[in-house]
């Protein structure tokens, strides 16, 4: 599937950086929509071949664990017609507006951006659940990036569909990072290594020649002790396989499911292994070299091993 650019919609700033002929001036302005901006906005998708591997848990984590630092951020879900990202952030009543809304011109983007009620620097842009993917388009989707850019968000989450598809075309299309989520386990490691191929041939830095879009490893629901007895991949399996470095590894943990029923980001349950494990991804994401976590299962204190706690 080839996605035109040519009448894509620019923002009055990209159009005058445009016409001056002047390079991208940062990483993050080589996708095109940075250009002019007094701040630059880093782009990322969230993204997999394989469904149910931890997508939308990852974007509100990373949303929140990014806006708990003082960043301004928005988190969109572009999985139109199933739309979980609202439930897992708790603001499913709240939402009036959606993004397919906002694209159609039925609502201003600011109509439709839910302000969470815990970080005040975090927004969510939902889906549609009663359209299908046709009804996003890529002018579309520039327009609504252009605006976050202009409103001076430092950071904007897109929770892809997971697929090949369409909707996931388009959420990994203008991205300057990708958050690749896997599961140690062999059809999601073939599946991711479809994915890469797309992020490094089909967005919008491929298709013009710019520096790749940076690509990221996340590991979720990792098991030291399935790992151990061979019915689980290592870190080092996975990485070896798909060549791409491993931003995070999270544990397998009850907490997720716990959590996104209670429609609380994960990380915000402080003393969880899952939360820390996502409050070191985001720490790496802002720059921190940080060892990798929960690789090992956890030592058993003594009266557990006498009566197989």
């Amino acid at each position: 599937m080839t996605l035109e650019t040519e009448s894509t919609v620019q923002s009055p700033a990209a159009q005058a950086e445009s016409a001056a002929g002047s390079a991208p001036a940062s990483v993050a302005n080589a996708s095109g929509l940075n250009a002019g901006a007094s701040r630059l906005t880093e782009i990322i998708v969230v993204t997999s071949g394989k469904g149910g591997v931890g997508k939308t848990t990852t974007s509100a984590s990373l949303a929140c664990g990014l806006a708990k630092r003082g960043k301004k951020v928005a988190v969109i879900d572009f999985d139109i017609g199933l739309r979980n990202l609202d439930l897992v952030m708790g603001c499913e009543r709240r939402v009036v507006y959606d993004f397919v809304n906002v694209i159609h011109g039925d609502c201003t983007l600011k109509q439709a951006l839910i302000k969470d009620k815990r970080l005040d620097t975090l927004y969510i842009l939902a889906a549609s659940q009663t359209r299908d993917k046709d009804a996003l388009n890529v002018e579309g989707v520039r327009r609504v990036l252009d605006e976050l850019i202009a409103d001076g968000f430092d950071y904007i989450i897109c929770d892809s569909p997971a697929g090949i598809e369409k909707g996931a075309h388009l959420a990994m299309y203008y991205a300057d990072r990708a958050i690749v989520v896997v599961n140690p386990e062999v059809s999601s490691v073939r599946d991711s290594d479809r994915v890469l191929g797309l992020l490094s041939s089909k967005t919008y830095r491929a298709e013009k020649g710019d520096t790749k879009v940076k690509e990221h490893l996340l590991l979720t629901r990792y098991s030291p002790r399935r790992v151990a007895t061979g019915e689980m991949m290592s870190v080092e399996d996975v990485k070896e396989i798909l060549g791409v470095d491993v931003i995070g590894v999270i544990p397998e943990s009850a907490d997720v499911l716990s959590a996104s029923n209670a429609g609380t980001p994960v990380i915000l349950h402080s003393q969880s292994d899952v939360a820390q494990a996502y409050e070191d991804t985001v720490r790496r994401l802002l720059g921190e070299d940080l060892p990798l976590r929960f690789l090992q299962e956890p030592k058993r204190g003594f009266l557990a091993r006498m009566f197989g706690g």
